[in-house]
């Protein structure tokens, strides 16, 4: 502590040039898009301020209504998805069992994937003439199970969240690993002899001793599904008929096809408002359940 004391100068003026760096790429870029909110921006002409005019055109749009409800299917299925499994199988994973650290790598491979990676191999998997399943499908002579998995408006989003849930569960399960190895072995061990085992111990001891990093996982599947864009947009491109399509493609759109700059960064700051009123939200309900 004394060392970190005496150098504290040296220290704050090596963080100087990433801390430069970070507030002129990121800091500065974002407070800069709050002010394009406002405008009508080419990218090339003259900014035009035009007050709250974007953010009544967004919120009159049924394509970006349809967006946000897509977006908030994927904050669901995270959460309801991605987090129960992911804690079953930390739970499941943390006992001393043959081959653990094989199925924690497996688990975990997706997670440090590129989503360009994974979204190309899901788009071969479910290939309505090539894919794996429907290959499978034909083999096993189920042929009436076969269908354009991605093609169909009204299940294309289910298909894409089960490929969400997949690649992400191993992020929650190492999270939660890590949360179930520093509960005290003691306050396990006093459960067991008051007969708290099995289900018992998980949901009455394990569960609220982990409880902040549940909570913190909730937090990361709100704020991640709200940014959901390259997985949608390499696989189905937000279609079809805008079934797939999430806030950030909708934004994208209208920025780089359209060249509405100033509109894109409304969209953009609404994602932000959005993204904080769930968390938000997320955080009371947090606290009146503890009480």
């Amino acid at each position: 502590m004394h060392l970190l004391y005496r150098k504290k100068w040296a220290i704050a003026l090596g963080l100087l040039p990433a801390l430069f760096f970070y507030i002129v790429f990121s800091i500065f870029p974002i407070l800069n898009s709050f002010y394009y909110a406002f405008t009508n921006w080419d990218g090339l002409s003259e900014i035009q301020w035009v007050g709250l005019s974007n953010f009544k055109e967004i919120l009159g749009d049924k394509v970006f209504w349809l967006s946000f409800k897509n977006n908030i299917y994927i904050v669901l299925v995270s959460i309801f998805g991605q987090v129960p499994i992911g804690l079953g199988l930390a739970l499941l994973l943390n006992k001393k069992m043959r081959g653990s650290q094989f199925f924690r790598t497996v688990f975990f491979l997706p997670v440090v994937t590129s989503t360009v990676i994974v979204s190309m191999l899901w788009n071969m998997i479910y290939n309505y003439q090539m894919g794996l399943l429907n290959t499978v499908l034909r083999l096993v002579g189920l042929e009436s199970w076969v269908r354009n998995w991605l093609g169909d408006p009204k299940t294309a989003m289910m298909y894409i969240c089960i490929v969400i849930v997949w690649q992400f569960i191993g992020l929650y399960m190492v999270i939660f690993m890590a949360a179930i190895q520093n509960v005290p072995s003691e306050i396990l061990e006093a459960s067991e002899l008051d007969g708290a085992t099995g289900m018992k111990k998980t949901w009455y001891v394990i569960v609220p001793m982990i409880w902040d990093s549940i909570l913190a996982s909730i937090i990361l599947c709100i704020s991640g599904s709200l940014r959901t864009f390259d997985l949608n947009f390499v696989m189905t491109n937000g279609g079809p008929a805008h079934s797939t399509e999430v806030m950030a493609i909708y934004m994208f759109n209208k920025t780089f096809s359209s060249l509405q700059y100033g509109y894109g960064s409304a969209v953009s700051l609404l994602i932000f408002a959005f993204s904080l009123i769930l968390i938000v939200i997320t955080q009371l309900l947090s606290r009146l359940a503890r009480r």
